[in-house]
């Protein structure tokens, strides 16, 4: 997630302890005595003589352990019930006679119970007790990760009623109890969903240890949500077992097979549902990320925010032309790549044509990608902007998101390209495929180089500008009241601000290939975030690696892929700003 970096509330800082301050002493008199002097019995400073400031030096380091502990604990038991719901879906997977999905659906339904009573307690009770929340992190959870929180949230309902739809319409050779596991998922994504909305932000003082517990809780069960859809394909398996079968009842060759009476609802039901199910995934690992988030501010102290200085830019436009063009014309171009293949995945096939659309079009628009990533890299050399090198959370889970998102279709490409290599390399989709594989891993390198210099670059209204350094040094002191040093202040920030208003080209440069990279990105996250998966549909991976195999991986690389995509935006417009 990519939260702004500037002017961000500090920690408070901790006292110094009275045993620091003695051992600072300590040098001194050992050299006093090194050199013969005759040390003399000194009174002790009130410090040392004070009860009191010694008895607040002990409870803070006990509460600083006391945190540590809470959150190991917490820690633990998420990982014990990760590595317990592992195991159910790994034997699931193994050896489906001893655990059935039904047996891995109750334990998840338990879990959900659990989670969705703790937040609906963690909202009625612990927030609205006083002094619960004191701070609230102003770089959690922003606009943009809520939105797509809410968004994903409600196609992963909706992927729910598509299933009970399907799963209503064969009732005759269903169980009712599959119906219930759905409606308990339901309940769950609607808490969870309004409960982070309105409380990401929070940092809790008050039981912080069963907070932490809750969150960690509420997070492993996400985690095993994502672990299932990523591995489970039984409901693929069987809508394509009926629809083999509805092929033989078409052709004369009737079966015994359970099919569906109304054709065209449950032909709805299995669109929908094939269409939504990568935002399930989708949606646990946004989950994941703003609870983790939360965990890390249970019992955090922020210092009093001083506001953000003036001049502090917005996103404008700043007279940039060719990058959000070039950015439209990749943008309009996808939109009718993904209509066309939309509009034939609507039917019983796929021409082979139209994959050919598709990856010809990622040709040539990653080699753009990658040449502005480059070309950005190389700007971001040239200029003599200082590195941000403090110590800043937000910036390093940034990066780590990033790098790690960018493993699922860096994965997938790999697994394409040795399939295709030890296949059939000379056909005109296949080569396509490769290209597109190689071309994708190295814009995915290319573009995390981009971001993450830009990233580590001091935003230039950070910077403390010569010309005015030097005539404060040139002019003495003088007094004057805090108001009028408020102002002078004020007056130096925004003539600073409105010197550097005219761009320079660097400056130009880097804020024309962001708004270039942004539009192509949004374009890259449109086209699998809606339905659109030709890795899994082209039908070459599948047939070398097997269904199963091909499915885990097409499902563990794609949500990330589109994660990637939308973190990458997120970073882009950070880059944009500081520009």
């Amino acid at each position: 997630m990519a939260y702004p970096r500037s002017h961000a509330p500090t920690e408070a800082p901790p006292m110094a302890t009275p045993e620091a301050q003695a051992t600072g002493e300590a040098p001194a008199k050992e050299n006093q005595v090194a050199l013969g002097f005759e040390q003399t019995s000194a009174p002790a400073s009130p410090v040392e003589r004070s009860w009191l400031a010694r008895h607040f030096s002990l409870l803070q380091r006990r509460d600083r352990q006391a945190q540590k502990a809470g959150q190991l604990f917490s820690g633990l038991l998420a990982l014990n019930v990760v590595l317990l719901g592992g195991a159910f879906i790994c034997s699931m997977v193994f050896n489906n006679v001893a655990v059935t999905l039904g047996d891995v659906w109750i334990l998840l339904a338990a879990l959900k119970v659990l989670s969705a009573l703790w937040l609906l307690y963690y909202t009625a009770g612990t927030t609205r007790q006083p002094h619960a929340v004191l701070h609230r992190d102003p770089h959690a959870g922003p606009v943009w990760v809520r939105g797509s929180l809410v968004l994903f949230g409600s196609c992963t309902v909706c992927l729910n009623v598509f299933r009970v739809g399907y799963d209503v319409s064969h009732i005759r050779c269903k169980s009712q109890l599959e119906l219930v596991f759905p409606a308990i998922e339901v309940v769950f994504i609607s808490v969870q969903t309004w409960v982070l909305w309105k409380h990401c932000k929070d940092c809790v003082q008050i039981q912080t240890n069963f907070t932490r517990c809750g969150l960690m809780l509420t997070l492993a069960t996400n985690l095993l949500l994502w672990l299932l859809a990523v591995s489970n394909d039984s409901m693929h398996h069987e809508i394509e077992a009926e629809l083999s079968a509805l092929m033989k009842k078409l052709s004369g060759n009737g079966t015994n097979t359970c099919l569906c009476l109304n054709i065209t609802m449950c032909e709805v039901f299995r669109k929908g549902y094939l269409m939504l199910y990568p935002f399930s995934t989708e949606y646990c690992l946004i989950c994941c990320t703003v609870l983790f988030v939360m965990w890390r501010n249970v019992g955090r102290c922020l210092a009093p925010a001083s506001g953000a200085p003036p001049g502090a830019p917005s996103f404008h436009l700043h007279g940039a032309i060719f990058g959000p063009l070039l950015g439209l014309l990749v943008l309009v171009a996808g939109v009718c790549v993904f209509v066309l293949f939309q509009i034939q995945a609507s039917g019983p096939a796929i021409a082979r044509q139209y994959f050919t659309v598709y990856y010809a079009f990622y040709v040539a628009a990653l080699p753009a990608m990658s040449l502005a990533c480059l070309a950005g890299t190389a700007i971001h050399g040239l200029e003599e902007r200082e590195l941000d090198t403090l110590k800043n959370p937000t910036r390093s889970l940034d990066v780590v998101l990033l790098i790690g998102a960018a493993l699922g279709q860096m994965g997938i490409s790999y697994f394409s390209i040795v399939a295709i290599v030890a296949t059939r390399p000379h056909e005109l989709l296949n080569c396509l495929i490769l290209a597109y594989s190689l071309l994708l891993i190295l814009q995915h390198m290319a573009q995390n180089l981009f971001i993450i210099e830009g990233l580590h670059r001091r935003p230039l209204w950070e910077v403390t500008p010569e010309s005015l350094a030097g005539k404060w040094e040139a002019e003495p002191p003088r007094r004057g009241s805090l108001l009028e040093l408020g102002q002078d202040l004020r007056r130096a920030s925004l003539a600073y601000i409105h010197s550097y208003s005219h761009l320079n080209w660097k400056r130009r440069a880097l804020k024309e290939i962001s708004l270039f990279l942004i539009l192509c990105n949004i374009t890259l996250w449109m086209m699998p975030a809606f339905g659109i998966h030709p890795e899994f549909e082209n039908g070459l991976e599948k047939d070398f690696y097997g269904y199963r195999t091909w499915f885990t991986v097409v499902n563990f690389g794609l949500p990330l892929g589109v994660f990637y995509r939308m973190h990458s935006v997120g970073g882009l417009v950070e880059v944009y700003l500081g520009a």
